[in-house]
C-alpha cells in the first residue's frame, strides 16, 4: 500500500484519534453538542494539524532536542492564533460557538503527539497526509457524535428538524453526560463490527497478555489488540475457538511450570 494512503488511512480508520486513541476528549465531550460545532471544531484541528506537522518537519533537522516540546507549541500556537483570527473575521458564529476550545487546541494532545511520534521523524510530504489523516479521523469523530447528539437531544441534525413533531427530545444528551454515553456507544458498535470482521476473515482474535487486565494499562495504541493467541499460547487458535483469555494465561503458566520442572530435572541429572 502506499505509504500516503497508509497514512490516511491509519488516521481515519486504524488509529482514529477519537474512536481507538481516545485522544482529544476535552473538545470531543464539550463542543459536540451539534454536528455543525463538531465538524466545525474538527476541520479547525485538522488545518492546524497539518501546517504544524508540515512546519515541525521542515524543521525537524533544526530544532535541538532539549527544546524541542516549547519549538513545538510556539509553532502549533502559532497557527492557532492565525486560524483563530480568520474564524473570528469570517466565521463569527462558529468561533461564538466553539469560545475557548479554539486557543486550547495549542495543548491539545492529538496535535502534540503527532508532532513528536510522527512529524520529528519523517518529511513534509508524509507529515502533511499525516495530519490530514489524523485530522479527518478527528472531524468524522466528533461529527458522528455530534450528530446522534443533536438528532436525539434536539430532533435536528445541522439545525434542520427531522423527528415528527410528537417526538419528545432524550435533553441529557445535549448535557455533558450525554457526549459519554454517545461516545460510549459508538465505541462499543465499532469494537463489535471489527471483532465480527476478524472472525469471518479467520484472523486470531487478539487478546492482552497483561494478568492485571486493561485496568492500568497505560498503553492507548493497544486497547486490547496488541497480542494475539500467537504470542500467548505459542500457537495459532482458530477464531471459532472459545478460549477466555484467563484460560489462556492458565494454559500459559501449565506450560511454564512443566518447563521449569524439565529444567530442574536435567540439573539433577
Amino acid at each position: 500500500m502506499n505509504e500516503t494512503v497508509k497514512r490516511l488511512k491509519c488516521g481515519i480508520v486504524t488509529e482514529n484519534p477519537t474512536f481507538v486513541q481516545m485522544l482529544g476528549m476535552c473538545p470531543t465531550m464539550a463542543v459536540t453538542t451539534s454536528a455543525i460545532n463538531g465538524i466545525g471544531m474538527g476541520l479547525t484541528t485538522t488545518v492546524i494539524l497539518i501546517l504544524s506537522n508540515m512546519m515541525i518537519s521542515a524543521l525537524r533537522k533544526v530544532i535541538p532536542d532539549k527544546v524541542r516540546i516549547p519549538a513545538y507549541i510556539v509553532i502549533v500556537a502559532s497557527f492557532v492564533t492565525i486560524v483563530q483570527f480568520l474564524l473570528e473575521g469570517f466565521g463569527p458564529s462558529l468561533y461564538d460557538s466553539l469560545g475557548i476550545y479554539i486557543p486550547l487546541i495549542v495543548v491539545n494532545c492529538i496535535i502534540l503527539g503527532r508532532a513528536e511520534s510522527y512529524a520529528s521523524k519523517n518529511n513534509v510530504w508524509l507529515s502533511m497526509f499525516d495530519g490530514i489523516g489524523m485530522g479527518l479521523g478527528f472531524t468524522i469523530g466528533l461529527t458522528s457524535i455530534g450528530i446522534f447528539r443533536e438528532l436525539f437531544g434536539n430532533g435536528s441534525i445541522f439545525g434542520k428538524n427531522i423527528m415528527p413533531d410528537s417526538y419528545q427530545p432524550v435533553s441529557i444528551l445535549i448535557l455533558a453526560p450525554g457526549a459519554f454515553f454517545v461516545l460510549a456507544c459508538l465505541i462499543a458498535v465499532q469494537n463489535k463490527v471489527k471483532l465480527t470482521k476478524a472472525r469471518k476473515a479467520g484472523e486470531a482474535i487478539s487478546i492482552c497478555e497483561r494478568e492485571d487486565g486493561c485496568a492500568s494499562c497505560t498503553n492507548t495504541l493497544c486497547m486490547g489488540k496488541s497480542y494475539t493467541m500467537e504470542s500467548v499460547m505459542g500457537i495459532k487458535e482458530k477464531p471459532d475457538k472459545k478460549m477466555t483469555v484467563g484460560e489462556a494465561l492458565k494454559e500459559k503458566s501449565k506450560d511454564k511450570v512443566k518447563e521449569a520442572e524439565d529444567n530442574d530435572r536435567e540439573r539433577e541429572v
